[in-house]
């Protein structure tokens, strides 16, 4: 079972919010959204596996299989563990990527979405980090990697804030763990293909920032392609927009939630 933590609302009727971080992260990249949303929903935050405070025993990780299915089925064990049927689903970066295969697996259980951050499509430098990363992950210290990347994704000086929350985040992950989920990005671009053909009719907000230099562009194709899709672009904001501009993206995503 993946950790979790929960914060009920009063209402014991008041829907769920489920809030789901990137890679490297932890359900603490949300702090300054709990408070803002535990006022009108129960709040459902998770630890992804071998993140956070889940532990998964070395000899039992040898035996998982890590794909986007099997992680979002963990994700689903949770809701089950505490008797949620419906949730909103809230994600950032890869997270996103995580409620789009909840949305695959059983769109029925997903009220809506709020992405962002998200990531619709390899770029040609995207494809080159991860060429970078596959060449040299098990030669030099993954935080180094880890690092790089987040310089290049967030390279602005108001970019620092979020890119220390996330690398300070990572430094819990184990070398072995970092290689596990990279092993993801073997089967990202034709998982991201599926994605951009399949779409699945669930209202979505997608909330990027403007300095989101990496994938921005798509994300805006995306939500016009999408039936139910709305884009949101937050100014003087990079990729993470939930840490770097908290209050500008809970009054969107409050708002787009309180409507749906």
């Amino acid at each position: 079972m993946l950790h979790h933590i929960i914060y009920k609302n009063e209402n014991p009727n008041a829907p769920w919010v489920v809030f789901i971080h990137g890679a490297g992260g932890s359900s603490t990249i949300w702090f300054k959204q709990v408070n803002p949303f535990r006022k009108e929903f129960n709040i459902l935050l998770v630890d992804l596996r071998g993140h956070g405070r889940t532990v998964v025993d070395e000899k039992v990780n040898k035996k998982l299989d890590y794909s986007f299915p099997s992680i979002a089925s963990e994700v689903f064990d949770v809701l089950d563990h505490n008797n949620i049927e419906r949730a909103h689903f809230v994600g950032v970066s890869l997270g996103t990527l995580i409620i789009r295969q909840l949305a695959e697996l059983a769109p029925d259980r997903i009220l809506s979405m709020v992405l962002t951050g998200a990531i619709i499509s390899l770029t040609p430098l995207s494809r080159t980090l991860i060429f970078v990363g596959n060449t040299l992950k098990k030669v030099v210290p993954f935080m180094f990697l880890y690092s790089l990347f987040a310089f290049i994704i967030l390279p602005r000086r108001n970019h620092a804030k979020s890119r220390a929350v996330f690398i300070h985040e990572a430094k819990k992950l184990k070398k072995s763990e970092f290689i596990r989920w990279f092993g993801l990005t073997a089967t990202l671009d034709s998982t991201l293909k599926r994605y951009a053909k399949d779409t699945h009719g669930i209202p979505v907000v997608f909330i990027s920032g403007r300095q989101d230099h990496m994938f921005i562009e798509d994300v805006q194709k995306m939500a016009v392609k999408e039936p139910q899709g709305v884009m949101s672009i937050i100014e003087n904001c990079g990729h993470i927009v939930n840490i770097e501009q908290a209050e500008e993206f809970n009054r969107v995503s409050l708002d787009w939630l309180r409507g749906k």
